[in-house]
């Protein structure tokens, strides 16, 4: 039990500068500031998802960074439109959900996209399906999102012209031989679960249930079972304590700049520790993700509801990724579903 919590509060070393937690909270941060400009914070908040991209920036030379960013923002934007789209055919939730959880994770998985990997477009992605919006809105939010996504780039650019000239870029890796395995069958795997998380979620009728796939994806792919095991456990911990600092924090009296400024602020916060150890990230993790979610109708309730779901739609999906991720890492489970999966794929990738 003592080694297992040394290595539960093991703080990593960290060469990240400030730098790049500033640019990707003003990434986030600079749509939300627009939208409280012009009285639509929920604008804001589509544009603000597209401000993930930012945080996909390889180390590499400017020309190989800027066109990993465009394809990132593309995918970006087409999850969200198909999240959106899937909100009026509900039936169809769980099956697109889930579709999208493979398509993305073998994308990623092929092209050895590092972290944050296929989270965030998931993110947007289940967000859109749960927006409360209209038919006649979605190309207006896609668009929405689409800016933010190209306002990141653009200050990606920037931040990419102030960094290169301090230190070398990194070159650009041939990319490694795809296996049928890491790319097909664990991608399979992984949306699977991703899709029967939200399944539950459904079948136990929660009030926001977008947040369960993605808990779920959080803690699955991990790239050990070791590291599944660590996810959950920092995810569960980290988010019961940051609903205290979110409680906390939706009962300021705070107006639409001051919501903005904060997620700012927790954007910050969030870059600097989440490369040192992932269980600090999670506490400020959780209220950010409440208000990208929710600061639309900020201060309109009481939040304790709110705070209770969260909690457990973190237990929930939390814990069927660890199942997805005892089934991903078992030998057993691998050779006996693997060979099935590799008769009905028509895919040339070498197992």
């Amino acid at each position: 039990m003592r080694r297992e919590m040394l290595h539960l509060a093991t703080i990593n070393a960290s060469d990240r500068r400030w730098q790049m937690p500033f640019c990707a909270a003003l990434a986030t941060g600079l749509p939300l500031l627009v939208g409280a400009y012009f009285e639509h914070l929920d604008y804001g908040l589509a544009s603000s998802l597209g401000g993930l991209v930012f945080l996909y920036s390889p180390n590499t030379p400017l020309s190989h960074r800027m066109v990993s960013l465009m394809a990132c923002a593309f995918g970006m934007s087409a999850c969200y439109a198909l999240g959106v789209v899937s909100h009026f055919f509900p039936v169809l939730l769980v099956p697109v959900l889930t579709f999208i959880a493979i398509l993305v994770s073998m994308v990623c998985r092929f092209f050895v996209l590092g972290p944050p990997g296929s989270l965030f477009f998931i993110m947007a992605s289940a967000i859109g399906a749960y927006s409360p919006i209209e038919v006649g809105q979605v190309p207006l939010f896609v668009g929405l999102l689409t800016l933010g996504s190209l306002q990141a780039c653009l200050i990606a650019f920037f931040y990419s012209l102030y960094t290169l000239r301090r230190e070398a870029a990194q070159p650009v890796k041939p990319l490694p031989q795809a296996t049928f395995d890491f790319v097909v069958f664990d991608s399979i795997v992984i949306g699977v679960f991703v899709g029967i998380s939200l399944a539950l979620a459904h079948a136990l009728q929660l009030e926001r249930p977008y947040w369960v796939p993605v808990s779920c994806l959080a803690v699955i792919q991990g790239a050990s079972l070791r590291a599944v095991w660590t996810r959950q456990v920092h995810r569960i911990a980290g988010t019961v304590i940051g609903l205290f600092l979110a409680w906390g924090l939706l009962m300021l009296p705070l107006d639409k700049w001051g919501v903005s400024l904060l997620m700012m602020a927790l954007a910050f916060v969030i870059e600097t520790l989440v490369v040192r150890h992932y269980g600090l990230a999670t506490i400020f993790i959780t209220p950010l993700t409440i208000l990208l979610a929710e600061a639309a109708q900020f201060g309109l309730g009481a939040p304790d509801a709110l705070l209770q779901a969260r909690l457990f739609d973190t237990v929930l999906g939390s814990a069927v990724g660890l199942a997805g991720g005892v089934c991903l890492h078992s030998p057993c489970f691998r050779q006996l579903l693997g060979a099935q999966i590799r008769r009905l794929s028509p895919t040339r990738i070498r197992p």
